[in-house]
């Protein structure tokens, strides 16, 4: 004798969709129903994907909340979601160390080298001098 044919009702639809928007498998989600993976996708189609959109847009209003609010969270929040959403990014620093080979100067020259360029500071590729201790 084969299995009886899955029924969905309300309860199992609500189930479902909760399951879905919390982020569990629908290996998982089949499980708890009792069923077979293949009936959830042919039964809750719906439910599996707007659990998901679902569960999103209550994050989203959230967190927009939050980024158009006051107090410490909402500039954590409004910095997160111009990233994501408007496109905005840190622009990377750049760190660039130049190479010598010194090998073939003296202890002398390089102490010479040293003492002259103490002060020296680099800023934007221009070489600003600092005044000497």
């Amino acid at each position: 004798m084969g299995r009886r044919a899955h029924r969905p009702d309300a309860t199992s639809r609500r189930q479902v969709e909760a399951m879905a928007a919390y982020g569990l498998p629908e290996l998982n989600i089949a499980e708890i129903v009792g069923i077979d993976p293949k009936t959830l996708r042919k039964h809750y189609r719906h439910e599996l994907d707007n659990g998901q959109v679902k569960a999103t847009a209550k994050v989203a209003e959230s967190l927009f909340r939050k980024a158009t609010g006051e107090g410490p969270q909402s500039v954590t929040a409004a910095i997160f979601w111009l990233k994501t959403k408007g496109g905005w990014r840190e622009t990377p620093q750049s760190h660039q160390v130049a190479h010598y080979d010194l090998s073939h100067f003296t202890d002398e020259e390089l102490e010479q080298i040293l003492y002259s360029t103490r002060g020296a500071i680099t800023v934007s590729g221009q070489r600003r001098i600092a005044a000497q201790p």
